[in-house]
């Protein structure tokens, strides 16, 4: 295999990871806070995903985390992606079904690109990617047409979700404005770690200890999105932060829906109608209109920004 065909490979696997992992935690959420209280749910998952990926960074040689120039990086955006926007989903999906947490995480394709344009390494948008971005919103509009009459008792955890959709855009292009030296396994270790404290630690003090289970269910949730939404799904995230243009990390957010409506809908009965189906057909057409280029070759489609 070639090395072009190499790394159109490992791009392909990359965002086929983030895709359909990710897509997954927001299925995972919802059934661990049927159990588990949200914000101690959530900081469990990152702190250990925390020290688990420290573990592993060490064990292959990386410096101890406390030796990294980077905190500076790591702090903020652990706060921004792991504290306030995995945090205020989790919280969020007490009174939201999966299905519709993950369609308001659509926002978020929006902000990353916007954001993308600022700063040193700001990238600019396309027509193109304009449009593919305003297709793709308008995708996520229909389905979030409620099925069964909308009820206001949601509109505050909805809110939630979709300032989560803000705090992870932000971290996510400042992380990548700053260009860290250390590596992206122990980045990506040190930023869950923090989150993870952090939401532990509001835990606690807001009293969610008292309200722990120790369930299966709960447990098993934990350790899902332990391993596969933070430990697998994030460093690989935090990877291609670095290597894609804030355009094409954007589709994430709209393919991460189409996951969880499917995964909503077996597991947990959670419908869609007609309108919304459409929507997953809009949706997908923004995601070609963003990810491709006509008559350019995949390996380059890529290339770092």
């Amino acid at each position: 295999m070639s090395i072009e065909a190499r790394e159109r490979l490992r791009f392909i696997v990359a965002f086929a990871v983030v895709y359909i992992v990710w897509g997954s935690t927001y299925f995972a959420i919802r059934v661990g806070v049927r159990d588990l209280p949200p914000l101690l749910l959530a900081g469990a998952r990152n702190t250990l995903a925390g020290t688990a990926l420290m573990i592993w960074a060490m064990s292959r040689g990386q410096s101890a985390p406390w030796r990294s120039p980077d905190w500076a990086t790591a702090l903020p955006v652990g706060l921004l992606m792991i504290a306030c926007a995995n945090g205020l989903t989790t919280v969020g999906e007490v009174w939201v079904a999966s299905n519709q947490a993950a369609l308001i995480s659509v926002c978020s394709a929006l902000w990353t690109a916007w954001f993308g344009t600022f700063g040193v390494r700001g990238y600019p948008l396309s027509a193109r990617a304009k449009l593919g971005l305003a297709v793709g919103f308008a995708g996520a509009v229909l389905l979030l047409v409620p099925g069964h009459g909308f009820s206001l008792t949601h509109l505050g955890a909805q809110g939630a979700i979709l300032l989560a959709t803000m705090c992870w855009a932000a971290g996510a292009m400042y992380g990548r404005a700053r260009g860290p030296v250390t590596p992206p396994l122990m980045l990506a270790a040190m930023q869950m770690f923090t989150g993870g404290a952090a939401l532990l630690g509001a835990g606690f003090v807001s009293g969610e200890a008292s309200h722990w289970h120790w369930t299966w269910r709960g447990i098993s949730a934990v350790l899902y999105l332990a391993a596969f939404g933070s430990c697998l799904s994030y460093t690989t995230y935090i990877w291609l932060i670095r290597h894609v243009t804030p355009d094409r990390l954007s589709t994430i957010a709209y393919v991460n829906p189409l996951v969880a409506v499917v995964l909503g809908w077996l597991g947990l009965g959670e419908t869609l109608g007609s309108v919304q189906v459409t929507g997953m057909v809009v949706i997908l057409t923004g995601v070609v209109l963003i990810s491709t280029r006509p008559r350019t070759l995949l390996g380059k489609l890529f290339k770092s920004a």
